[in-house]
């Protein structure tokens, strides 16, 4: 009935997949230092699940930058050490899919 010819080449292409990275990692970022106002306030808390899925749909940057800009969630190792971790592990990840799996 209906054909789609989506063209996934011009979809997921370097530009388009760097303006995700840019956008992803400032949501990281404005998700630490809006946690870290709540907690000051004593409201409503963004959940550390959520913090995590950010990091790991490739925010890692901005949530680590976050969490040292703002001094937020620092005393927690499994954020100190969580998030770079998933970080690391993301990097390597592309760095494999682009460089080595030829």
């Amino acid at each position: 009935m209906y054909e789609t010819n989506i063209d996934y080449k011009k979809i997921f292409t370097i530009q388009n997949f760097l303006i995700y990275l840019i956008i992803i990692n400032i949501v990281g970022f404005l998700m630490m230092f809006i946690d870290k106002k709540k907690a000051e306030k004593g409201k409503w808390r963004i959940p550390e699940k959520t913090l995590f899925i950010i990091t790991a749909l490739g925010g890692g940057i901005g949530t680590i930058a976050g969490m040292y800009t703002f001094r937020h969630k620092t005393q927690k190792p499994e954020f100190t050490i969580g998030l770079p971790f998933i970080t690391i592990l993301e990097t390597i990840g592309i760095i494999y899919y682009m460089f080595i799996n030829k």
